[in-house]
Protein backbone atom coordinates (compact mmCIF):
# COMPACT_ATOMS: atom_id res chain seq x y z
CA UNK A 1 0.00 0.00 0.00
CA UNK A 2 1.48 3.29 -1.20
CA UNK A 3 0.53 6.45 0.34
CA UNK A 4 2.09 10.22 0.78
CA UNK A 5 1.42 13.22 3.01
CA UNK A 6 3.05 16.40 3.87
CA UNK A 7 4.65 16.43 7.46
CA UNK A 8 6.69 19.63 9.35
CA UNK A 9 9.59 19.16 11.16
CA UNK A 10 9.92 23.37 12.53
CA UNK A 11 13.39 24.43 12.92
CA UNK A 12 11.77 26.19 15.46
CA UNK A 13 10.04 25.25 18.50
CA UNK A 14 5.95 25.43 17.34
CA UNK A 15 5.35 27.60 20.46
CA UNK A 16 7.87 29.82 18.55
CA UNK A 17 6.38 29.79 14.98
CA UNK A 18 2.95 30.75 15.85
CA UNK A 19 4.07 33.51 17.85
CA UNK A 20 5.84 35.13 15.05
CA UNK A 21 2.60 34.28 12.56
CA UNK A 22 0.84 36.30 15.20
CA UNK A 23 3.06 38.67 15.16
CA UNK A 24 3.58 39.02 10.99
CA UNK A 25 -0.55 38.59 11.13
CA UNK A 26 -1.11 42.06 13.40
CA UNK A 27 2.21 43.78 11.30
CA UNK A 28 0.26 43.05 8.17
CA UNK A 29 -3.39 44.18 9.39
CA UNK A 30 -1.65 47.46 10.65
CA UNK A 31 0.25 48.20 7.38
CA UNK A 32 -3.62 47.37 5.62
CA UNK A 33 -4.98 50.16 7.64
CA UNK A 34 -2.62 52.62 7.99
CA UNK A 35 -2.81 51.80 3.75
CA UNK A 36 0.84 51.89 3.84
CA UNK A 37 2.41 51.19 0.00
CA UNK A 38 3.73 47.34 -0.51
CA UNK A 39 1.52 45.54 2.09
CA UNK A 40 0.74 42.48 -0.26
CA UNK A 41 4.97 41.88 -1.09
CA UNK A 42 5.28 42.65 3.21
CA UNK A 43 2.79 39.97 3.74
CA UNK A 44 3.73 37.72 1.40
CA UNK A 45 7.39 37.86 2.38
CA UNK A 46 5.98 37.10 6.11
CA UNK A 47 4.70 33.98 4.86
CA UNK A 48 7.21 32.60 2.86
CA UNK A 49 9.46 32.86 6.22
CA UNK A 50 7.27 31.13 8.83
CA UNK A 51 6.98 28.53 6.08
CA UNK A 52 10.36 28.12 6.06
CA UNK A 53 10.43 27.92 9.66
CA UNK A 54 7.71 25.54 9.72
CA UNK A 55 9.96 23.09 7.28
CA UNK A 56 7.36 21.20 5.42
CA UNK A 57 8.30 17.59 3.26
CA UNK A 58 6.34 15.42 1.66
CA UNK A 59 6.41 12.19 3.62
CA UNK A 60 5.93 8.85 1.07
CA UNK A 61 5.52 5.17 2.38
CA UNK A 62 5.20 2.01 0.87
CA UNK A 63 3.79 -0.43 3.16
CA UNK A 64 3.07 -4.08 2.87
CA UNK A 65 0.66 -5.70 4.53
CA UNK A 66 1.13 -8.43 7.44
CA UNK A 67 -0.84 -11.18 8.21
CA UNK A 68 -2.35 -11.95 11.50
CA UNK A 69 -0.74 -14.48 13.66
CA UNK A 70 -2.82 -17.66 15.49
CA UNK A 71 -0.31 -19.09 18.29
CA UNK A 72 -0.91 -23.43 18.73
CA UNK A 73 -0.12 -24.68 21.57
CA UNK A 74 0.59 -28.57 21.31
CA UNK A 75 0.44 -30.41 24.08
CA UNK A 76 3.18 -33.34 24.18
CA UNK A 77 2.78 -34.26 27.84
CA UNK A 78 2.39 -37.26 29.03
CA UNK A 79 -1.02 -37.30 30.20
CA UNK A 80 -1.83 -36.17 26.82
CA UNK A 81 0.01 -39.42 24.70
CA UNK A 82 -2.70 -42.02 26.64
CA UNK A 83 -5.49 -43.52 24.46
CA UNK A 84 -4.59 -41.94 21.33
CA UNK A 85 -4.56 -38.50 22.60
CA UNK A 86 -1.33 -37.82 20.40
CA UNK A 87 -2.78 -38.62 17.43
CA UNK A 88 -5.66 -36.43 17.79
CA UNK A 89 -3.45 -33.50 18.97
CA UNK A 90 -2.05 -33.94 15.38
CA UNK A 91 -4.67 -34.46 13.58
CA UNK A 92 -6.52 -31.07 15.02
CA UNK A 93 -3.13 -29.03 14.63
CA UNK A 94 -2.78 -29.75 10.95
CA UNK A 95 -6.52 -29.22 10.53
CA UNK A 96 -6.31 -25.86 12.48
CA UNK A 97 -3.57 -24.76 10.22
CA UNK A 98 -5.25 -25.54 6.94
CA UNK A 99 -8.21 -23.34 8.02
CA UNK A 100 -6.42 -20.43 9.46
CA UNK A 101 -4.47 -20.65 5.94
CA UNK A 102 -7.43 -20.77 4.32
CA UNK A 103 -8.01 -17.60 6.28
CA UNK A 104 -4.76 -15.53 5.61
CA UNK A 105 -4.20 -16.40 8.76
CA UNK A 106 -0.19 -17.27 10.00
CA UNK A 107 -0.63 -20.22 12.38
CA UNK A 108 2.54 -20.84 14.71
CA UNK A 109 2.79 -23.75 16.47
CA UNK A 110 4.76 -24.21 20.22
CA UNK A 111 4.68 -26.96 22.36
CA UNK A 112 3.81 -27.70 25.59
CA UNK A 113 6.60 -29.83 27.40
CA UNK A 114 6.19 -32.34 30.69
CA UNK A 115 7.11 -30.06 33.77
CA UNK A 116 10.35 -30.43 35.40
CA UNK A 117 10.52 -32.75 38.10
CA UNK A 118 7.55 -34.47 37.80
CA UNK A 119 5.46 -31.07 37.77
CA UNK A 120 2.75 -31.88 35.73
CA UNK A 121 1.65 -30.01 32.79
CA UNK A 122 3.08 -25.94 32.35
CA UNK A 123 0.73 -24.55 30.28
CA UNK A 124 0.73 -21.59 31.24
CA UNK A 125 4.38 -21.49 31.30
CA UNK A 126 4.68 -22.34 27.93
CA UNK A 127 2.01 -19.85 26.83
CA UNK A 128 4.59 -17.02 28.28
CA UNK A 129 7.37 -18.23 26.76
CA UNK A 130 5.82 -18.79 23.27
CA UNK A 131 3.83 -14.67 23.80
CA UNK A 132 7.51 -13.55 24.49
CA UNK A 133 8.15 -13.96 20.37
CA UNK A 134 5.64 -12.77 19.19
CA UNK A 135 4.38 -9.14 18.14
CA UNK A 136 1.28 -8.56 19.92
CA UNK A 137 -0.16 -5.99 17.92
CA UNK A 138 -0.44 -8.69 15.34
CA UNK A 139 -1.61 -12.08 17.71
CA UNK A 140 -5.30 -12.60 16.89
CA UNK A 141 -5.78 -15.57 19.18
CA UNK A 142 -4.26 -18.55 20.98
CA UNK A 143 -5.36 -21.93 20.47
CA UNK A 144 -4.13 -25.02 23.35
CA UNK A 145 -4.53 -28.37 21.47
CA UNK A 146 -4.39 -30.33 24.87
CA UNK A 147 -6.44 -32.36 27.31
CA UNK A 148 -7.34 -29.60 29.67
CA UNK A 149 -5.06 -30.51 32.42
CA UNK A 150 -3.21 -27.09 33.74
CA UNK A 151 -0.42 -27.79 36.73
CA UNK A 152 1.09 -24.49 36.97
CA UNK A 153 -0.70 -20.85 37.96
CA UNK A 154 -1.54 -18.21 34.87
CA UNK A 155 1.34 -15.96 34.38
CA UNK A 156 -0.02 -13.46 32.15
CA UNK A 157 -3.71 -12.09 31.19
CA UNK A 158 -3.58 -13.50 26.93
CA UNK A 159 -3.60 -10.04 24.75
CA UNK A 160 -5.91 -12.18 22.47
CA UNK A 161 -8.64 -15.13 22.98
CA UNK A 162 -7.53 -18.05 24.24
CA UNK A 163 -9.78 -21.13 22.82
CA UNK A 164 -9.35 -25.21 24.02
CA UNK A 165 -9.41 -27.75 21.89
CA UNK A 166 -10.00 -30.76 24.16
CA UNK A 167 -8.32 -34.10 23.33
CA UNK A 168 -9.81 -37.31 24.74
CA UNK A 169 -13.26 -39.51 24.67
CA UNK A 170 -16.39 -38.23 26.49
CA UNK A 171 -16.21 -42.14 28.16
CA UNK A 172 -12.92 -41.32 29.53
CA UNK A 173 -12.25 -41.91 33.41
CA UNK A 174 -9.12 -42.47 35.63
CA UNK A 175 -7.94 -43.13 38.77
CA UNK A 176 -5.35 -42.26 41.41
CA UNK A 177 -3.82 -43.02 44.39
CA UNK A 178 -2.36 -40.03 47.20
CA UNK A 179 -0.33 -40.33 49.89
CA UNK A 180 0.24 -36.66 51.44
CA UNK A 181 2.06 -35.64 54.67
CA UNK A 182 4.83 -38.67 53.85
CA UNK A 183 7.72 -37.97 56.63
CA UNK A 184 11.10 -38.34 55.48
CA UNK A 185 12.23 -39.65 59.11
CA UNK A 186 10.14 -41.42 61.70
CA UNK A 187 11.68 -42.62 65.54
CA UNK A 188 11.60 -46.50 65.86
CA UNK A 189 9.21 -47.64 68.11
CA UNK A 190 7.24 -44.14 68.28
CA UNK A 191 3.61 -43.57 65.82
CA UNK A 192 4.07 -41.96 62.37
CA UNK A 193 0.89 -40.23 60.56
CA UNK A 194 0.01 -40.41 56.64
CA UNK A 195 -2.57 -39.38 54.83
CA UNK A 196 -3.86 -41.54 51.96
CA UNK A 197 -6.41 -40.17 48.81
CA UNK A 198 -8.19 -41.79 46.47
CA UNK A 199 -10.04 -39.77 43.66
CA UNK A 200 -11.55 -40.27 40.51
CA UNK A 201 -11.59 -38.33 37.64
CA UNK A 202 -13.53 -38.18 34.43
CA UNK A 203 -16.96 -40.18 33.52
CA UNK A 204 -16.47 -43.17 36.12
CA UNK A 205 -19.00 -46.27 35.55
CA UNK A 206 -22.24 -45.81 37.53
CA UNK A 207 -20.85 -49.33 39.48
CA UNK A 208 -17.50 -47.71 41.16
CA UNK A 209 -18.95 -44.45 41.59
CA UNK A 210 -18.79 -43.74 45.25
CA UNK A 211 -17.61 -47.40 46.25
CA UNK A 212 -15.15 -48.15 48.72
CA UNK A 213 -12.08 -49.10 47.39
CA UNK A 214 -9.43 -52.21 48.70
CA UNK A 215 -6.05 -50.92 48.98
CA UNK A 216 -3.13 -53.23 49.46
CA UNK A 217 0.03 -51.76 51.33
CA UNK A 218 3.22 -54.07 52.18
CA UNK A 219 6.39 -52.55 54.44
CA UNK A 220 9.77 -53.29 53.15
CA UNK A 221 8.75 -56.10 50.89
CA UNK A 222 6.44 -57.68 52.97
CA UNK A 223 3.43 -59.38 51.80
CA UNK A 224 0.47 -57.04 50.85
CA UNK A 225 -1.90 -56.59 53.20
CA UNK A 226 -4.93 -55.23 52.29
CA UNK A 227 -7.81 -52.10 53.66
CA UNK A 228 -10.67 -50.90 52.49
CA UNK A 229 -10.35 -46.97 51.38
CA UNK A 230 -13.11 -44.29 50.39
CA UNK A 231 -13.08 -42.31 47.32
CA UNK A 232 -12.49 -38.50 47.60
CA UNK A 233 -11.65 -38.23 50.97
CA UNK A 234 -8.69 -38.32 53.24
CA UNK A 235 -7.33 -41.32 55.16
CA UNK A 236 -5.62 -41.11 57.93
CA UNK A 237 -2.84 -44.06 58.44
CA UNK A 238 -0.88 -44.73 61.45
CA UNK A 239 2.46 -46.86 61.39
CA UNK A 240 5.78 -47.73 63.74
CA UNK A 241 9.10 -48.38 62.57
CA UNK A 242 11.00 -50.95 64.20
CA UNK A 243 14.07 -51.07 61.68
CA UNK A 244 16.43 -48.28 61.92
CA UNK A 245 17.65 -47.08 57.92
CA UNK A 246 15.79 -47.15 54.95
CA UNK A 247 11.85 -48.10 55.06
CA UNK A 248 9.95 -48.50 51.65
CA UNK A 249 6.10 -48.16 51.82
CA UNK A 250 4.57 -49.34 48.89
CA UNK A 251 1.06 -48.76 48.00
CA UNK A 252 -1.50 -50.15 45.12
CA UNK A 253 -4.76 -50.32 43.99
CA UNK A 254 -5.78 -52.77 41.91
CA UNK A 255 -6.77 -51.58 38.22
CA UNK A 256 -9.92 -51.19 36.96
CA UNK A 257 -11.73 -51.83 33.63
CA UNK A 258 -11.68 -48.69 31.34
CA UNK A 259 -9.09 -46.62 33.06
CA UNK A 260 -6.64 -44.44 30.66
CA UNK A 261 -3.89 -45.58 33.06
CA UNK A 262 -2.63 -47.73 35.84
CA UNK A 263 0.58 -45.71 36.14
CA UNK A 264 -1.07 -43.70 39.51
CA UNK A 265 -2.49 -46.79 41.17
CA UNK A 266 0.58 -47.55 42.92
CA UNK A 267 2.91 -45.33 45.07
CA UNK A 268 5.74 -45.58 46.93
CA UNK A 269 7.29 -43.75 50.41
CA UNK A 270 10.27 -44.15 51.36
CA UNK A 271 11.06 -42.88 55.28
CA UNK A 272 14.46 -43.39 57.52
CA UNK A 273 14.53 -44.90 61.07
CA UNK A 274 16.36 -43.17 63.34
CA UNK A 275 16.95 -43.90 67.41
CA UNK A 276 15.82 -41.64 69.95
CA UNK A 277 19.44 -42.26 71.77
CA UNK A 278 22.42 -42.35 68.99
CA UNK A 279 24.88 -44.91 70.27
CA UNK A 280 28.27 -44.32 70.04
CA UNK A 281 31.71 -46.64 70.60
CA UNK A 282 34.51 -44.42 71.26
CA UNK A 283 37.71 -46.53 70.89
CA UNK A 284 40.65 -44.29 72.23
CA UNK A 285 44.62 -45.57 72.19
CA UNK A 286 47.16 -43.61 74.14
CA UNK A 287 45.75 -40.42 75.84
CA UNK A 288 45.81 -37.02 74.52
CA UNK A 289 43.99 -33.47 74.63
CA UNK A 290 41.97 -34.42 71.31
CA UNK A 291 40.73 -37.66 72.72
CA UNK A 292 39.37 -36.27 76.28
CA UNK A 293 37.45 -33.32 74.65
CA UNK A 294 35.59 -35.62 71.86
CA UNK A 295 34.91 -37.92 75.21
CA UNK A 296 33.71 -35.06 77.47
CA UNK A 297 31.58 -33.69 74.75
CA UNK A 298 29.85 -36.88 73.81
CA UNK A 299 29.76 -38.08 77.42
CA UNK A 300 27.63 -34.17 78.03
CA UNK A 301 25.00 -34.71 75.18
CA UNK A 302 22.32 -36.46 77.17
CA UNK A 303 21.03 -38.48 73.89
CA UNK A 304 24.25 -40.15 73.37
CA UNK A 305 24.71 -43.32 74.48
CA UNK A 306 28.83 -43.53 74.85
CA UNK A 307 30.65 -47.19 75.08
CA UNK A 308 34.36 -45.84 75.59
CA UNK A 309 37.35 -48.78 74.75
CA UNK A 310 40.82 -47.86 75.72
Amino acid sequence: MNGASVVFDPLLPWVVVWALGALALAVTAVSLWRGLAGWPLRALGLGLILVALANPAIQTEDRQPLPDIALILRDATGSNRLAGRAAQTEAAVTHLRAELARLGIEGRVATIPDGPDNGGSQVNAALDQALADLPRDRLAGVFVVSDGLAHDPPLVTPPAPLHLVQTGEPADWDRRLIVRNAPAYGILGETLTLTLRIEDEGRVPEALRGQPVRVGFALNGEALRYATAPVGEDMTLTLTLDRGGLNVLRFVLAAEEGELTDRNNAAVVQINGIRDRLRVLLVSGEPHTGERTWRNLLKSDPSVDLVHFT
